[in-house]
């Protein structure tokens, strides 16, 4: 395929667990060579659920696909060197180490950019600097339950939960990478690199509040905030009469068409139904009436139903069920990857095509992979690795050349 949009930049990946990996994950699948840069030991994601090789484990190959690795130790004098030459061969410098300890290292914002003024700096923190919480540590249970998300469950009638998923980590992270390209952007027009801060909280809290501010936007409030939609305790996939279904009659014509398709044409002129206004105060009735004219019959119904109406509905699929979805399959989502040590690696891959075509998947990197490589393209030699990576055991380095797997 024609070259990626980020083909040609170099990003230097100094984060872990999940947020900044998945932030830079997306910025190699959109063609920038992305050195995903370890300490002995490698990101603690390495050993996070199943694996067939020892340090490849599931969580890591969710989030460090399309990388390289290189092992350093940044407690050392000489590991620290290393960096510090590989930042001036870069495009953009990420992290989400907090303020003080990357300060520490001598790779804090106002160093790097004063010594490379075009080179774009990305702090992904839990807070941001300037604030109270500034420099706390910070996880995505702890920022979903500050943020608001719990806070929704409760709203709904139930006690405060977090969202099954690292909601906190991947939305965050999909934000960074954002303003990561915004920020490349910028740098084309007037030439300088700039500081790209992305707190988890904040960016969190303005996620929540885009349809939750509600009647808050208003002063005085014109309601309590929160989306009534949205609490609704039925907005939920409605029983059937053998499964379940996932429907959302959402215009006027889809509802008028839902309850006089399905033999209840008194509640298409109801008028708690007739708009959207009316529908949303009394959301909770709506939904009710959904819900029992649901159980009336199959799912299979419902689906040709809404197909017929052009209603939108859907199976609730599992997640077992995702890879064998039809329409998934027909548009290629899923990557089978052959890998000498493991086997078949099967990968959900990048969701986004450029000109009709998806970017490939290639395997995450093996810890330190390619640390000697890409050192030897930064003037060091064979022999100054070997002593470089003298007490480090726990990083391979392979001699891959630094591009692509």
């Amino acid at each position: 395929m024609s070259p990626l949009p980020l083909h040609g930049l170099r990003v230097l990946d100094l984060s872990t667990v999940i947020f900044g990996p998945y932030a830079a994950q997306w910025l190699g699948d959109f063609g920038a060579e992305v050195i995903k840069v370890e300490a002995p030991g490698g990101d603690s994601t390495r050993r996070l659920g199943p694996s067939r090789e020892a340090n490849m484990a599931a969580v890591f190959l969710g989030s460090n696909r399309n990388k390289l690795s290189i092992g350093l130790d940044l407690k050392t004098t000489e590991g620290r060197e290393a960096l510090a030459r590989l930042v001036a061969t870069a495009d953009v410098f990420l992290h989400n180490m907090r303020p003080q300890k990357i300060k520490a290292l001598g790779f804090d914002s106002e160093t790097l950019r004063r010594q490379h003024p075009k080179l774009v700096y990305a702090s992904l923190h839990g807070y941001g600097e300037g604030g109270p919480y500034a420099g706390r540590p910070a996880y995505d249970d702890v920022i979903q339950g500050q943020s608001g998300v719990a806070d929704l469950f409760m709203l709904r009638g139930g006690p405060p939960a977090y969202a099954p998923t690292v909601m906190a980590d991947k939305t965050s992270a999909v934000v960074a990478a954002m303003a990561i390209m915004g920020a490349l952007v910028k740098r084309q027009t007037n030439g300088e690199g700039c500081h790209v801060e992305i707190p988890m909280f904040e960016t969190m809290a303005s996620f929540n509040l885009v349809e939750h501010m509600y009647g808050a936007h208003f002063t005085p409030p014109a309601s309590d905030p929160g989306y009534t939609r949205m609490l609704a305790a039925w907005r939920r996939p409605y029983p059937t009469a053998d499964g379940f279904v996932c429907m959302l009659p959402y215009t006027d014509a889809h509802w008028r068409a839902f309850f006089t398709a399905a033999g209840e044409p008194q509640l298409a002129s109801d008028a708690r139904f007739t708009d959207l206004a009316a529908r949303t105060t009394h959301i909770v009735d709506l939904y009710s009436e959904a819900a029992r004219i649901a159980a009336k019959h199959t799912t299979a119904y419902w689906l040709a139903f809404g197909l017929e109406h052009q209603i939108p509905m859907a199976p609730v699929n599992t997640l077992k069920d995702l890879p064998h979805d039809p329409h998934l399959a027909a548009v290629g989502l899923f990557s089978e990857l052959a890998d000498p040590q493991m086997g078949q690696v099967n990968f959900a891959g990048v969701p986004i095509k450029f000109d009709g075509q998806r970017p490939p998947v290639h395997m995450p990197p093996r810890l330190g992979e390619h640390t000697e490589a890409i050192l030897s393209n930064v003037g060091y030699s064979a022999q100054d690795v070997a002593r470089l990576m003298q007490g480090g055991a726990t990083f391979s380095h392979a001699t891959n050349h630094p591009t692509k797997p």
